[in-house]
């Protein structure tokens, strides 16, 4: 959140009274783990030098090849607001490394580091994000378990008392802000229960420690008013799922290389190729977008989530849609990713997409400023409309087809992911779920 020095991370710690520090990481499957450090072990971290097991992490490494080392990012040093009374706990993210020093080729924030370099090689400085992602708030049990019930009755943007949640997400809002965020906006969404808090656009890697940062404050505020926060895509069924859209932008130092102010509809040459790219391998990454077997319950018709592989600046029901901020504002809003991806790898596989655009010099098709899921399916396959897979099944195996998106991820974590996916898709597929008990119980 800011720049740090080692010596102006000693001196905060020891004036904040901080005495314990969370080494945080991300691993594969976009879970955030961590390890804990008193403060006398703070020299230590800050040298690289703190070591942990790699073969205990889902997807890292074997256990005869274990010993990892953390490196802290220093400027990712935020101490967090709620630990106040018995000494505070502040952390670093860090990127893992093998024993030579060598960044770990399973280590999601790595990977993406690795393809912002073949980006900064086509001549962009950087790629900028703009997160909106979205969560649900449950009551918790008597046991502290989570339940089903919304603690609220309220639909988009609406206010309080039927939106009973916005006491909570006040909350969060405001321990964001102490951590460092800029919360843009923060309201109700359209399901009961739903909420979105927008936060600024940063660099891809600042963005995507957000977005993990985000999540953990999320869920550990909603705690402490008895909720408990899911960023689950799709919790309830006949209701609205959980996205976080990608708004997305190149840049060239300070000029923003998606805008063109001597085009139509304002998008340059550089915009238009890269959304070819992404509509072109849309289907291949959805398997790193929408991860879960449940993301493809939110990608149904009738509840706003894209699920059909178009564009279009003037409708929302594209997969893509060109907001119609122009300037340095100008980018594209990725639709279809949700809230269960990991960000480092959903935004590796998306600029990858783009930048092979570019690179291909592709032409997008022609925007659809008609609404989508009003059209028959003759008018779809008419207009070139392809679907999104339907099921994480087959979006692996879009995913195995295609080489870009493997390149984006690299052989350790395509191999990794593709393995414990392929497991949990069968987990799901062989389970008894109580709707066939519903229908077929007494039918046969």
């Amino acid at each position: 959140m800011g720049k740090y020095t080692k010596e102006d991370i000693k001196q905060i710690v020891k004036d904040e009274n901080v005495r314990y520090i969370r080494l945080q990481f991300t691993d594969i499957l976009g879970t955030i783990k961590n390890v804990e450090i008193p403060v006398s072990q703070l020299d230590k971290a800050l040298d690289n030098k703190m070591m942990f097991d790699g073969s205990s992490i889902e997807g890292f490494v074997r256990i005869e090849e274990s010993d990892m080392y953390l490196h802290p990012d220093l400027d990712t040093f935020v101490i967090f607001p709620w630990t106040h009374e018995k000494g505070r706990v502040a952390r670093l993210i860090c990127d893992i490394a093998n024993t030579d020093g060598q960044p770990f080729a399973g280590d999601p924030r790595s990977n993406l580091k690795r393809i912002l370099k073949k980006m900064e090689e086509l001549g962009f400085t950087s790629f900028n994000l703009g997160p909106e992602p979205e969560f649900f708030l449950f009551k918790l049990d008597e046991k502290g378990e989570p339940t089903l019930e919304v603690n609220d009755h309220g639909g988009y943007f609406d206010l309080a008392p039927t939106d009973l949640g916005e006491n909570c997400r006040r909350d969060i809002v405001l321990e964001l802000e102490e951590m460092g965020f800029e919360i843009e906006a923060s309201h109700h969404e359209v399901a009961p229960g739903q909420h979105e808090i927008d936060f600024k656009y940063a660099d891809a890697i600042t963005a995507c420690d957000n977005i993990q940062t985000f999540k953990l404050v999320v869920k550990t505020i909603a705690r402490k008013h008895g909720l408990h926060a899911t960023f689950m895509p799709k919790p309830l069924f006949g209701e609205a799922g959980s996205g976080m859209h990608f708004n997305v932008s190149l840049f060239r130092g300070s000029e923003n290389a998606f805008f063109d102010p001597n085009t139509e509809i304002g998008l340059s040459d550089t915009a238009m190729q890269f959304m070819a790219g992404v509509l072109n391998h849309v289907q291949g990454f959805t398997a790193i977008t929408n991860p879960t077997v449940n993301s493809y319950k939110r990608l149904v018709p009738g509840y706003e989530a894209p699920c059909y592989v178009a564009w279009s600046a003037q409708n929302r029901s594209p997969l893509i849609r060109v907001p119609s901020a122009r300037g340095a504002s100008t980018r594209i809003e990725v639709r279809s990713v949700d809230p269960s991806a990991n960000p480092y790898l959903a935004m590796a596989v998306i600029l990858e997409a783009g930048l092979e655009g570019i690179r291909q010099g592709l032409v997008p098709p022609a925007p659809v400023n008609r609404n989508i899921y009003v059209m028959t399916e003759a008018e779809r396959k008419a207009n070139g409309i392809d679907n999104l897979p339907p099921s994480l099944d087959d979006a692996l195996r879009l995913l195995e087809q295609d080489e870009v998106v493997k390149e984006a991820l690299g052989g350790h974590i395509y191999e990794n992911f593709m393995e414990a996916k392929e497991i949990e898709f069968e987990m799901f597929r062989s389970h008894v779920h109580p709707w066939e008990r519903e229908q077929y119980m007494k039918m046969y």
